[in-house]
C-alpha cells in the first residue's frame, strides 16, 4: 500500500535509501506475460512472507502491491517481536480454550523462530536481536493482575515466564517476565525477504492497484491498474491490512484504530535493552533501535479508533511525558508517527479463506498490534492450505470463526459503525471554507452532500467527496497524518482523494462544479 500519511517513522527514515542491506528492490514484473500459480495482494509484512514462503515451496508467485514494499503499516510498525499476547493469556484462555491459548503460544513464538531463521538463512542483516520482554503492572491495578497472567501464559505453555519484583527499568512494581523475544529493524529485514523472494524466481510489480479480486469457478482472479488488466491464479492471497476482497464477511468482526510512536535519543548502555509493556488500556509498549553512537528509545500507545479523534498533537504529548517520567535518559523527541491497526474481536487474526468466496481467495488481517508476528503466522499458515496440507492452526485463524463468545463487543461495535453514518444529517463543520486553515480540512455541506475540504499550505483548496467508496460512511479529518480517514472500516485517503489503505479500492470521487459554491 502507499504511504499513509506525512509523518515518519524510525524506519521510514532509512529506506528506500541506502541502508545496510541496501535499498528496497524494484519490480520486475511484465503483468500482460504473467502466468502464476498464486496472485499475493499487498507488499507488507504478511504478503512479502506469504509470497517468499510459497515461492520456495515450488509455487510460481505474483506479489502486486500499489505501492513499493513496506509503504503501508509494516513501514509503521515498532517492530516488536513478541508471543506474549496483546489482550494477554486470560483472555486468549476464556475466549478461545486452553488449548487454543497453547496454539496462540505456540505459533507467535515459531513466528519469532522463522523471522530468525529466514534472516540467517537468507543473510539478512535487519538488526535482529533475541531479548526480554517485560508485562509491567500500571500503577494503581491489583497485582492480581500479574498473577493471573502468570498462570494463565503456563498453561498456554510457556512454562519460562517468571514473575519479577520489578522491571530493569524505571517503573514500579512487578512484573513477568517473557524469555526469548526480539526486535529487529522492519525494513531492512522486509527489504532483504523482498530480493530472497525474487532471487527465488518471484515476480514483483510495484504501482499496480488491484481494484477488484474475484472467483470463478476454479481460477481466482484479480484487476489491476486504470485498464483493468485480468490476471488470473489458482488462488489470490489479500494481505492489504485491511481486507479489499469483499465488503461485508470480515469487516463486520474487527475495528481499525489508530496506535501512535514516538523516538527518542538515549545515549548506550543507559536504557536495558528489552521490550516493555503495561496493563493499561491502551497499554504503552517500548524498545530500543541501535543506531550508530547511541540508541533510539522508541515509546507508543494513546490508541482510538481510526476517524474518532482529532487530538493527535496531545496524544503524542502525552506519550513524551510518560517516557520522561520513565526513562529521564530521553532527549529530544525526533521521530514521530501514527499506524493502523485492525482489531479482531477476539484477539486473533483473520488468516485463512475468505468467507465471501468459495475457497480460492484467502486473507491475511486482524494484526491486533502484533503485525509481525500475525503477518509471519500468515505466511506459514497460507503456505500450507494452498499446497492442500492440514495447518494445525487454521482453524484458530479461521477467518470464517464465529464471534460469540464476544458478541457483546461484535453489537457494539456494530451500532457504533451504524452510528456514523448520522454524520450526513449533522452539520458543516465550519461555517465556510474560509474557516479552514492552511494545512487543515474540515467537511462542508453542499446541497446536502457532504464535502471534504482542505486548503494547502499555499492555500489552494484541494475538494473530493467525503462519502467513502466503501460503504458510504462519511470520511473525517485527520489533522495529525493530513488525511481522511473513514470511522466505519478505516479506510484512508489522501488530500487529493487517493487510496491509502482498504477496504476501499477507489478514490474519494470528484466534486462537481456546481457543488464546490460551499457554506
Amino acid at each position: 500500500m502507499q504511504g499513509s500519511g506525512t509523518t515518519t517513522s524510525v524506519w521510514m527514515s532509512a529506506s528506500p535509501g541506502p541502508m545496510q542491506t541496501g535499498p528496497m528492490p524494484a519490480g520486475n514484473a511484465d503483468l500482460a506475460a504473467e502466468k502464476p500459480d498464486v496472485i499475493v495482494v499487498g507488499a507488507g509484512i504478511a504478503g512479502v512472507t506469504t509470497a517468499y514462503l510459497l515461492q520456495r515451496s515450488g509455487k510460481r508467485v505474483l506479489l502486486l502491491d500499489d505501492g513499493q514494499p513496506g509503504d503501508g503499516e509494516t513501514g509503521r510498525t515498532t517492530a516488536h517481536l513478541s508471543n506474549a499476547i496483546d489482550d494477554r493469556y486470560t483472555e486468549m484462555i476464556r475466549l478461545h480454550s486452553e488449548s487454543g491459548a497453547r496454539m496462540a503460544a505456540d505459533s507467535h513464538s515459531a513466528a519469532i523462530d522463522t523471522i530468525e531463521r529466514i534472516a540467517r538463512e537468507e543473510n539478512i542483516d535487519c538488526d535482529l536481536k533475541r531479548l526480554d520482554g517485560y508485562l509491567m503492572l500500571a500503577p494503581g491495578q491489583s497485582p492480581s493482575t500479574i498473577d493471573n497472567e502468570l498462570d494463565a501464559a503456563r498453561r498456554a505453555g510457556l512454562e519460562d515466564v517468571e514473575r519479577m519484583d520489578h522491571p530493569p527499568i524505571h517503573h514500579p512494581g512487578p512484573c513477568l517476565r517473557f524469555p526469548r523475544q526480539g526486535r529487529f529493524h522492519a525494513l531492512k529485514y522486509l527489504a532483504g525477504l523482498t530480493r530472497a523472494f525474487l532471487a527465488r524466481g518471484g515476480r514483483l510489480a510495484t504501482r499496480a492497484h488491484v481494484s477488484a479480486v474475484g472467483q470463478e469457478g476454479e481460477r481466482a482472479h484479480v484487476h489491476v491498474g486504470p485498464d483493468h488488466t485480468t490476471i488470473d491464479a489458482d488462488a489470490v492471497v489479500v494481505a492489504t491490512n485491511s481486507p479489499i476482497s469483499d465488503r461485508f464477511a470480515i469487516h463486520t468482526k474487527q475495528a481499525a484504530y489508530r496506535t501512535y510512536a514516538i523516538a527518542a535519543r538515549v545515549p548506550k548502555g543507559t536504557v536495558p535493552d528489552g521490550l516493555y509493556w503495561d496493563t493499561l488500556d491502551s497499554y504503552h509498549y517500548v524498545r530500543l533501535q541501535p543506531e550508530e553512537g547511541h540508541d533510539l528509545l522508541i515509546v507508543g500507545g494513546e490508541d482510538h479508533k481510526t476517524g474518532e479523534a482529532r487530538d493527535m498533537d496531545s496524544r503524542w504529548a502525552a506519550l513524551e511525558a510518560w517516557t520522561r517520567e520513565h526513562f529521564p535518559e530521553a532527549g529530544a523527541v525526533e521521530y514521530r508517527w501514527s499506524g493502523q491497526v485492525m482489531e479482531p474481536f477476539d484477539g486473533l487474526a483473520f488468516i485463512g479463506r475468505d468467507p465471501a468466496y468459495g475457497g480460492r481467495i484467502f486473507v491475511a488481517t486482524g494484526d491486533s498490534g502484533m503485525g509481525m508476528t500475525h503477518g509471519t503466522i500468515a505466511g506459514m499458515v497460507l503456505c500450507e492450505l494452498i499446497h492442500g496440507s492440514g495447518s494445525p492452526w487454521a482453524a484458530l485463524y479461521d477467518p470464517g470463526r464465529k464471534m460469540t463468545n464476544k458478541l457483546g463487543t461484535y453489537l457494539r461495535e456494530n451500532i457504533d459503525v451504524g452510528r456514523q453514518y448520522l454524520d450526513y444529517v449533522r452539520r458543516s463543520e465550519v461555517e465556510s471554507e474560509q474557516g479552514i486553515a492552511p494545512g487543515e480540512g474540515a467537511v462542508l455541506k453542499s446541497g446536502g452532500k457532504p464535502i471534504a475540504v482542505y486548503r494547502d499550505d499555499a492555500g489552494t483548496l484541494h475538494r473530493r467527496s467525503a462519502v467513502c467508496p466503501h460503504l458510504k460512511c462519511v470520511v473525517h479529518w485527520n489533522p495529525g497524518e493530513k488525511t481522511w480517514d473513514c470511522p466505519c472500516h478505516g479506510s484512508r485517503f489522501t488530500v487529493d482523494g487517493a487510496v491509502l489503505n482498504g477496504p476501499a479500492t477507489q478514490p474519494l470521487a470528484e466534486v462537481e462544479e456546481t457543488a464546490r459554491r460551499t457554506g
